[in-house]
This record gives C-alpha cells, structure tokens and sequence, in this order.
C-alpha cells in the first residue's frame, strides 16, 4: 500500500507541478485551453499557486518526516479543486476537460484515504498480540 501510495503521490505532485506552472508562468497557452478562463487573470493565478502548494504539501511532508498529516490536508485540497474544476467545466461545456479532472480527482482521493482514514484505522485497532 505504501509503494502505490508514494506512487499516486509522485504521479499527482508531477501533474499538478505541470499545472500549476502553466497557469503561473504560460497564461496566455493555458488561456487559449480554457478559453471560459482567458478573463479570469487573478482566478487562474490563485489556482495555479494552489496547485503548486498541494503538489509540495503531497511530497515533502514524507520526505522530511515533518508533520505528515499535510499529506493527507493536501491531497484533500487538490481533490476539491477537482470537484470544482469538474463543475465549472460541466457548466461551460467543456466535456473534454472532464476525463481529466475525475481520474485526477479519484487519485487524490486515494491518497485522502490512504494517508488520512486507513492509516488512522490501523492505529486504533487493537493488537492481537496484546489481547
């Protein structure tokens, strides 16, 4: 569980560092995209700053062993930027931009659970041994 953990983790944090990039530093590339986005200079920015954080939150916390439960705020913060990307592409009728956002989102939930509930559960249970 561990090594598809790390897996998604890397996968996500490369695409998100991606994303998040390109709204940041290729505005006019992503624009031409999403072309519902091309006036929303300062929304872009923001979720391109978002992402960059999330994919350094799903990442270094486990690296450096400081405060690992930001794993699981940030994959929790990257899914819900995908419920919302998935709603306001559903409303522009960018259908296309949807086969991207639910994988996305169904990996960051994976993480959510895998690094938040599941291992939070593995610690409470009683030890067999002890019993």
């Amino acid at each position: 569980m561990k090594i598809a953990l790390w897996t998604v983790q890397i996968l996500l944090a490369l695409v998100f560092v991606a994303s998040g990039s390109m709204k940041l530093f290729a505005f006019d590339q992503f624009a031409a995209s999403a072309p519902s986005l091309a006036g929303q200079h300062g929304l872009v920015t923001f979720i391109g700053i978002a992402e960059l954080a999330g994919a350094l939150g799903l990442i270094l916390p486990g690296l450096t062993r400081i405060f690992p439960a930001l794993t699981t705020w940030a994959a929790a913060g990257l899914a819900t930027i995908m419920v919302l990307a998935t709603g306001f592409h559903l409303m522009h009728g960018e259908y296309s931009h949807i086969a991207v956002t639910v994988p996305i989102f169904a990996l960051a939930a994976f993480v959510v659970y895998g690094r938040g509930f599941h291992t939070k559960q593995e610690k409470t249970k009683p030890n067999k041994a002890t019993s």
